[in-house]
């Protein structure tokens, strides 16, 4: 790759990128994709997805136009996904620190204060955890509140895709001490000789460790300290049975409801020292898709904006323009969604229209559309699936100022409205 970069002139690249910004953000975002992917996708499909990506970037097929199309999913704010380690610190600094601050999950936060308070009275390591939802939604957060409730100074964080051989899980297991707790997030993403290789740590404290190789090699059985393990998947259906049957709780977290993420703005705003008044962190709430990371990082942004263009104070109109210049509507949409929607709508007449289709239409990847865009589309009934593909609902055509409403003709031949 580097001799055919060599071989192009520096404005035919720039020409063909269209702009270093661009082409920056679709070299990162597609790599992502390729590598976050290849531990799902067998290799040559990613062999493939590469040489696609690469070819069509150096045959200067990808415009800077398209790129910064693409580009809309890397860069959205009303992404569940973290955005950056700065994000993260002030995401942590904001976190609830004990069980009794945790607002929301209701059912999750009584049955695991149960199970706390069990292991305090029994004097014994708590049994290890699975929490598993989409992402955002507390699991990083609840894993350090157990910590703290357990009394764990050191708690020992990782995640699947850095335990890539045996060795590395080890250095971490043989360090723990008595009662400590190991998070291990993206649990589903552990290679599976590492996953085979917890099994009897997580059952009987032990882990036989293989020295050298060959016909000098030998084993090593190595006895630990009993620990808790709390692993944390936004895709508990690729653990293996074997993995989620060592589990003694398994959690679900649920979306948030509207109130709930008032409460947690509310107390974000106060530790940022941000004044709000009236009902502007009730609006920030209904835009934030039912999480808290999505409301703290919209609190954010209002934050600025009423730190530049207002008086530093929240007030409803502040937040509705603040919003207005993020592009995120009264539903949490934006412009990645809405155009997913005009493309359904405007194109395809409202559908059923084929995932690869609108992929092509709208010059982003197929895993884009399905993991990122259409989750909440379908969650509010904006869009729904069927056996020809997706379909726009009449409450899409509501929100997109479309009064018209297409009709269709069944294999009868007898026509009949969508809706």
């Amino acid at each position: 790759m580097t001799a055919r970069i060599g071989s192009i002139s520096k404005a035919s690249l720039a020409d063909r990128v269209g702009g270093a910004e661009n082409g920056i953000c679709y070299a990162v975002r597609n790599a992502r994709d390729v590598i976050g992917n290849a531990i799902l996708r067998p290799r040559q499909d990613v062999e493939k997805a590469w040489h696609g990506i690469s070819a069509r970037f150096f045959a200067g097929q990808e415009t800077g136009t398209t790129q910064k199309a693409r580009c809309m999913a890397l860069e959205r704010i009303i992404s569940a996904h973290s955005a950056d380690p700065q994000e993260d610190a002030l995401h942590v600094a904001l976190r609830p620190g004990r069980l009794a601050e945790m607002v929301g999950q209701t059912k999750v936060i009584e049955k695991l204060s149960i199970a706390l308070q069990a292991a305090q009275v029994r004097k014994e390591p708590l049994e290890h955890i699975l929490l598993d939802g989409p992402p955002g939604l507390g699991k990083t957060t609840l894993a350090h509140v157990v910590g703290h409730e357990m009394g764990v100074t050191n708690l020992r964080v990782t995640s699947g895709p850095s335990l890539a051989k045996q060795s590395d899980l080890l250095a971490i297991l043989t360090q723990m001490e008595h009662g400590d707790i190991l998070f291990i997030d993206e649990v589903h993403r552990l290679p599976k000789i590492v996953e085979e290789f917890l099994y009897p740590a997580m059952e009987d404290f032990r882990v036989d460790f293989t020295i050298e190789g060959g016909l000098s090699g030998r084993m090593v059985n190595f006895a630990l300290k009993p620990f808790t393990l709390i692993g944390a998947t936004t895709r508990a259906g690729l653990l293996s049975a074997a993995m989620r049957d060592r589990f003694g709780h398994h959690y679900h977290l649920e979306f948030y409801a509207t109130d709930e993420l008032t409460a947690i703005l509310e107390r974000s705003a106060g530790k940022l020292k941000l004044p709000a008044r009236g009902d502007a962190l009730a609006r920030i709430a209904a835009r934030s898709r039912g999480t808290p990371r999505v409301a703290n990082r919209l609190l954010k942004r209002v934050r600025d904006y009423a730190q530049v263009r207002a008086d530093g104070v929240l007030t409803e109109d502040v937040v509705e323009r603040g919003l207005a210049i993020q592009q995120v509507d009264t539903y949490g949409l934006d412009d990645l969604d809405r155009a997913f929607l005009k493309a359904l709508i405007d194109i395809y007449d409202g559908g059923p229209a084929g995932i690869e289709a609108l992929a092509a239409t709208m010059g982003q990847e197929r895993d884009t559309l399905e993991d990122v865009v259409e989750p909440y589309l379908l969650q509010i009934g904006f869009v729904i699936r069927t056996r020809q593909g997706r379909q726009a609902t009449r409450a899409a055509y509501e929100h997109m100022g479309i009064d018209s409403v297409p009709t269709r003709v069944d294999s009868d031949g007898d026509e009949h409205l969508l809706f």
